[in-house]
């Protein structure tokens, strides 16, 4: 949301807590998109992913934050993926709810 933000004259381009910026490649799973974006935290990066989906012509986004940290902002995206891959077998379209 901070590129909404940045847009229409809010935030000044910074990540605000909890929003990273993309690492890698965005995945398909599903037909949805997840979007690795680690953020660092405490001197490591913090598992964060967006996952988005079109449904009924409108773009859904959910942001993922998980408590999980590693290291590397690498290792902190493969792990968001793979979470990502979790919640949506796990609840689908709900995550928009």
């Amino acid at each position: 949301m901070s590129f909404l933000k940045r847009l229409f004259g809010g935030g000044t381009g910074t990540s605000e807590a909890g929003e990273g910026k993309p690492v890698g490649d965005a995945v398909e799973h599903k037909g949805f998109t997840i979007q690795p974006t680690p953020f660092s935290e405490g001197g490591q990066f913090q598992t964060s992913a967006v996952i988005t989906k079109e449904v009924d012509g409108a773009l859904k986004e959910h942001r993922l934050v998980r408590a999980d940290r590693f290291p590397s902002a690498d290792l902190a995206a493969e792990q968001a993926i793979r979470k990502g891959r979790q919640v949506i077998d796990e609840q689908g379209e709900r995550i928009f709810d």
